[in-house]
């Protein structure tokens, strides 16, 4: 079994640069802040997830004594630098915004201030971790909106990019607004509810739709939901109207059915007047089938008679934007700001906190980034969260995190929760934070001008 815990989970640089700073002595305390460049192209906001992650590791990460004999034998490193990091422990600080809160391109999501050989040794995985939580729940976000309080399940794990990613996609949508999955060791960590019925197999197995019907049903009375496009999904839909009271002198009920091909609206609808003639209107349709939030839009516009959906390999994949533009990039040392200057990836120096500002209906109307500890309007949306290592608060109960996002949901403006929004949303840079970039490009031209 692989070990996604341990913490030579990273790039060999990160290595070659601590030896660097090991015998140059060279440990002053760094800021590093973890920030999206650019929303892709699909997207008009993103969702904040990971961090309960992120903090794990960053509170667990040390070097195993396998570990270190392995770097011994590897022949790259100094016997000194490696007995150096036998004692290595992350004694930093952390602020961020709390899992769940939307946010833009250019604002600090996390910053970790520590010394520098803590603080650079993590980039890595913290990127790993907040990028997929992110990337996820951002792509759930935009379901849930377009499916307009429908149901939602996660149905990606098959399809996902490794387990590890299946199980921190069915977190990150559930922190987004999904109401399940359908990956059942998500809901024994995370305590996310679990959703399934049958496979198209269960079916097949048996002689007939009817006697695969009802040996499920009398197999799990309390969870009745009969996939029936096996064969014909019309004539699926009889053998649930014929059996139905039948299961009922039983004591049980059909929940739903399930339809997993074909044109979801037509076969819905036809479905519904199915059941409605047999008098079966509190039996739901579910569906799913290369479903995205386009997908979904569509169709509730379209008043498809369906009651909830599994999403899956769109979602798990975040298929249309796969990938965020995501860095971790020093802003301070030993109390100076610093900034990078390359073309097209140029940075904001020096640690920095974000403003938001509302109108008067609640709704979002803007955000400020300024320098840490600078005066501004507006709500401040970074938090401590960890102060010498160590959490200056009790893990966050992700049903809490589920609030907090579907309260960022509702405070979105009108544009930003359209699928084809071109309208940015208004991000300003403070006079303070230009102000301090000034300072740290005379900075960078005092020691050029210094050493050449």
């Amino acid at each position: 079994m692989m070990n996604t815990g341990s913490i030579l989970l990273t790039d060999l640089y990160m290595l070659t640069m601590l030896e660097g700073f090991y015998k140059q002595s060279l440990n002053g305390i760094a800021s590093y802040e973890f920030f999206v460049r650019r929303l892709p192209e699909s997207r008009s906001f993103l969702v904040a997830a990971g961090l309960e992650q992120a903090l794990e590791y960053l509170e667990q990460a040390h070097f195993t004594s396998a570990e270190l004999e392995w770097l011994g034998q590897c022949g790259r490193f100094s016997p000194a630098f490696i007995e150096h990091l036998a004692g290595w422990r992350f004694t930093g600080d952390v602020d961020a915004m709390p899992e769940g809160t939307v946010f833009f391109a250019n604002e600090p999501v996390l910053r970790v201030t520590a010394p520098i050989s803590q603080a650079q040794l993590v980039e890595s995985r913290l990127i790993n971790l907040l990028n997929l939580q992110t990337m996820i729940a951002s792509k759930a976000a935009r379901c849930v909106l377009a499916a307009n309080q429908r149901t939602l399940v996660d149905f990606g794990l098959r399809r996902a990019h490794g387990a590890e990613a299946g199980l921190l996609a069915s977190r990150a949508s559930y922190l987004a607004g999904f109401d399940g999955t359908a990956t059942v060791l998500a809901g024994m960590m995370f305590a996310i509810p679990i959703y399934g019925t049958m496979a198209h197999a269960y079916i097949q197995a048996h002689d007939s739709e009817r006697e695969a019907f009802e040996t499920f049903a009398r197999a799990q009375p309390g969870n009745v939901v009969l996939l029936i496009d096996t064969y014909d999904t019309e004539q699926g839909a009889r053998v649930v109207a014929d059996l139905a009271p039948r299961l009922r002198e039983s004591g049980i009920t059909i929940k739903a059915v399930r339809i997993d091909s074909g044109d979801l609206m037509i076969h819905s609808r036809n479905v519904r007047r199915i059941l409605d003639d047999a008098g079966l209107k509190d039996i739901g349709i579910f569906c799913s089938g290369n479903l995205d939030e386009y997908r979904l839009r569509d169709l509730v516009q379209d008043r498809a008679p369906i009651n909830g959906y599994g999403v899956g390999t769109r979602l798990d994949t975040s298929e249309d934007a796969p990938s965020l533009e995501c860095v971790y990039k020093l802003v301070e040392y030993n109390g100076e700001p610093r900034r990078k200057r390359s073309e097209g990836k140029a940075t904001w120096p020096g640690r920095k906190q974000v403003f938001r500002q509302y109108g008067t209906s609640g709704q979002m109307e803007g955000d400020t980034i300024t320098a840490w500890g600078a005066d501004q309007a507006g709500q401040p949306l970074l938090e401590a969260v960890l102060r010498q290592g160590k959490r200056v608060r009790s893990t966050e109960p992700l049903s809490k995190i589920r609030e907090r996002s579907a309260h960022d949901r509702e405070r979105l403006p009108e544009y930003l929760r359209v699928l084809e929004n071109k309208t940015p949303y208004p991000i300003r840079i403070a006079p303070a934070l230009e102000d301090l970039a000034k300072q740290a490009d005379e900075a960078i031209s005092r020691r050029r001008e210094f050493l050449e």
